[in-house]
């Protein structure tokens, strides 16, 4: 049984986590941590996520959850992420992190924690968006420079990052195919007068309203024909069943820093 900490407990993934360890056998919840000022602070996790009572109230007192548990899992806001990973890092904790829009520093402080633990970074634990990423970066490799890339997604009107983190990784998988360097072909939203397509250009486009949970399409167009590979999220489970199955293979492995695609396919 594996003993596990949920940071970020009180938001949209931290209750859909709680919802779904009822299919998990392996797992007991042994923390439920979030921000010290939210109004939910002391009320039972699972009562607060909508199912069954927990048993282990909200709390703010990280140090305590990352002590008590076997693993932690971080669906929390980017800027809470270094304090988490330094506890991590000192109690040598597995440590999933889903938490997206990462700055340079705060992604130092996931890397730090991974010489001394497994840490799995993934700004989506979707299976099927993994998959997907793995069919961009071979449509690219296929196909020739004619192709344009245009990466759309849409999600709810409160997502604070633009473009999301599964956006972003998207294109990275596109580059990666190209063999080319996002930084220099990326191309965010157009406005104006911008000329004609650079072949070269991925472009990427954030459309946010509604309830989206999170809707991803890659387009590969070219005169006569278009590609279109898409991913539609109905709810947030397919993200927190991901996260937990890919916990269950993070656990067994040696101190490093790992993405989805090691966990799907066992590597390393």
């Amino acid at each position: 049984m594996i003993k596990l900490a949920i940071v970020g407990a009180a938001g949209r993934m931290g209750c859909s986590l709680i919802r779904d360890l009822a299919s998990f056998r392996e797992y007991s919840l042994v923390a439920a941590i979030d921000r010290p000022d939210i109004p939910v602070l002391g009320e039972d996790s699972g009562t607060h996520a909508g199912t069954r009572p927990t048993g282990v109230p909200i709390t703010a007192d990280l140090k305590a959850a990352i002590q008590a548990a076997d693993a932690v899992i971080d669906f929390s806001f980017h800027t809470s992420v270094p304090a988490t990973a330094e506890l991590v890092r000192e109690f040598r904790r597995p440590f999933l992190v889903g938490t997206t829009a990462l700055d340079a520093t705060e992604r130092a402080a996931v890397e730090a924690a991974a010489e001394v633990a497994p840490v799995l970074l993934a700004a989506n634990m979707s299976l099927g968006i993994n998959v997907l990423s793995e069919l961009v970066k071979r449509a690219a490799e296929l196909l020739p420079r004619g192709y344009d890339i245009e990466i759309v997604e849409m999600h709810h009107r409160h997502k604070k990052d633009a473009p999301s983190g599964t956006a972003m990784t998207l294109a990275e998988a596109a580059a990666d195919g190209r063999k080319s360097n996002l930084a220099d072909v990326a191309c965010y939203g157009r406005h104006g007068i911008t000329g004609e397509r650079d072949t070269e250009t991925i472009a990427i486009h954030s459309l946010r309203g509604g309830d989206v949970v999170g809707d991803h399409t890659v387009i590969f167009a070219a005169d006569g024909e278009r590609i279109e590979l898409c991913h539609k999220a109905s709810s947030r489970q397919c993200f927190s069943s991901g996260a937990l199955r890919a916990m269950l293979r993070l656990v067994a492995l040696k101190p490093g820093l790992y993405n989805m695609n090691d966990i799907l396919h066992g590597t390393r």
